[in-house]
């Protein structure tokens, strides 16, 4: 790099502007740009930098992998290791691409004075031209197009950088679904309960025009000690997935869906409580028409004719779990719902 007078200015900073002459002081040449052997040293030590931040962003990947959190962490120093190491290793990997970065622009980027003069809020032609001609300049100054060992290792450490995002934004948000968005708890013979006090329901608990919200007896089982059988995370999903309205309606007039001709009990069906726009619970309910309406953005379904759409953004009717009656007299599945619950996925229709 051959030093200059300052004739390759931009053409901004000559005699043309309203102050021809600044005041500024003589320029300071760095070793980097009259000493090749300094400049090669600083492309190394920006290289190294990115690349020490590559090595960072997959030790993070490493310690997500390896350590152990939750009821028997890993520990290192008496502090829980996972915590300690995804926080270094993720700080080292930003900190030394910022370094890396820094170190570039003041050893190996253009390194000259430019006086910018203000001008009108509306640039000209003229101006816009040398705008797009200094930042090309820019580009040119940067050297990025001429020092493949800098442009590369920056490249290959933002993207090992990007990793630790879809690691932890994505993998943390739970386990992978499988095939759990297409069944719930319920299942053959299973009591219908209500949904706060999990009493089961007889027939004749209900009126014609009555709406129960309920629940899968399931979820209020315990074991021997009084344990329950299901709770934490798994309770809630079993509660959402499996939550139900039961609605009584004059027998004739349901219109009872192709081959669902037995799934009601002496007029009583059940459908999911889950609205198939985009999962919001339902229950406002119009007895003389039928029609249930999600309060969210008023799909609205009529219960009389298989929960059907009759309004509103939902694409689908509310999937329909079969009734029974078991031994004892109370409402019962006859099988888990036959469609999954719920918003629409990419996948829905593919079984």
């Amino acid at each position: 790099m051959t030093p200059d007078d300052g004739t390759n200015l931009p053409t901004r900073t000559r005699s043309a502007d309203p102050v021809p002459d600044p005041g500024l002081p003589a320029h300071q040449w760095r070793p980097t740009d009259v000493d090749p052997r300094a400049e090669r040293r600083a492309e190394l030590q920006v290289a190294t930098l990115f690349g020490l931040s590559a090595v960072c962003a997959v030790l993070f990947v490493v310690s997500y992998v390896t350590l152990e959190w939750g009821e028997n962490p890993t520990t290192f120093l008496g502090f829980g290791a996972s915590n300690l190491f995804l926080g270094l290793s993720l700080a080292g990997a930003l900190l030394f691409i910022g370094i890396g970065i820094i170190q570039w622009a003041r050893k190996l980027m253009s390194d000259h004075e430019i006086v910018e003069m203000r001008h009108p809020a509306a640039s000209s032609e003229e101006d816009r031209q040398a705008t797009l001609d200094v930042l090309n300049q820019g580009l040119e100054d940067s050297g990025i197009g001429r020092r493949p060992l800098v442009r590369n290792s920056l490249l290959g450490a933002l993207g090992l950088l990007a990793l630790p995002v879809p690691v932890v934004l994505l993998r943390d948000l739970g386990p992978l679904p499988g095939d759990s968005l297409y069944s719930t708890i319920w299942e053959p013979g299973m009591r219908v309960v209500r949904d706060v006090t999990g009493t089961p329901i007889r027939p004749g608990d209900l009126e014609i025009g009555d709406l129960i919200n309920a629940e899968p007896a399931a979820i209020f089982e315990t074991d021997e000690e009084g344990e329950p059988l299901v709770e934490g995370v798994e309770l809630h999903v079993a509660k959402s997935k499996g939550a139900v309205i039961l609605v009584r309606i004059e027998p004739d007039e349901l219109i009872a869906g192709e081959g669902r001709e037995d799934w009601d009990v002496d007029g009583i069906v059940c459908y999911s409580k889950i609205c198939t726009h985009v999962g919001c619970p339902i229950s406002l309910y119009e007895r003389t028409t039928h029609h249930v309406l999600c309060p969210c953005h008023q799909s609205t379904f009529d219960l009389a004719d298989s929960a059907r759409v009759v309004f509103g953004p939902a694409a689908r009717a509310l999937p329909q779990l079969p009734l029974a009656v078991d031994s004892e007299g109370y409402l019962v599945a006859q099988s888990d719902f036959d469609e999954p619950v719920g918003p629409s996925f990419w996948e829905r229709d593919s079984r």
